[in-house]
């Protein structure tokens, strides 16, 4: 049986995740959310626009998808840019600092509970495990 919501058989309902339509309903910059989890990892979408915080991850590897527009991801000895379509792994322990001249919308990949600001306190830090 097939509805609106997705395939449906028994009790299980498939639906597929829409970056589109999540990021639709994001209003603030810097404030990932939640949209899948595969094992201990989250997928997460962001609206960002600006410049972040230098920080770093010790404990873990950092996935940056570009789904619209143009990032910079700068590191202490140069840096990456990505456009849509493309993707950077930043090294767990490499402190960086994304960049972004217009509105970015990203996918990140990265364990559950990490903070995006490592362990830098900023009004940058945002909330973590938040749903949408």
């Amino acid at each position: 049986m097939t509805n609106d919501a997705g395939n449906q058989h028994g009790s299980t309902v498939y639906k597929p995740v829409n970056f589109a339509e999540k990021l639709s309903r994001i209003n603030e910059r810097w404030s990932p959310r939640v949209v899948a989890e595969m094992n201990d990892y989250q997928f997460k979408v962001v609206k960002i626009e600006g410049d972040f915080v230098w920080h770093d991850h010790s404990e873990t590897d950092e996935a940056f998808l570009v789904l619209e527009g143009k990032l910079r991801i700068d590191f202490r000895d140069g840096f990456v840019t990505l456009g849509p379509g493309e993707m950077f792994v930043v090294p767990k322990g490499t402190e960086h600092k994304p960049y972004a001249a217009g509105e970015v919308k990203l996918l990140l990949i990265e364990p559950r509970g990490v903070l995006n600001t490592g362990g830098e306190d900023s009004d940058r830090t945002a909330q973590n495990d938040l749903w949408i």
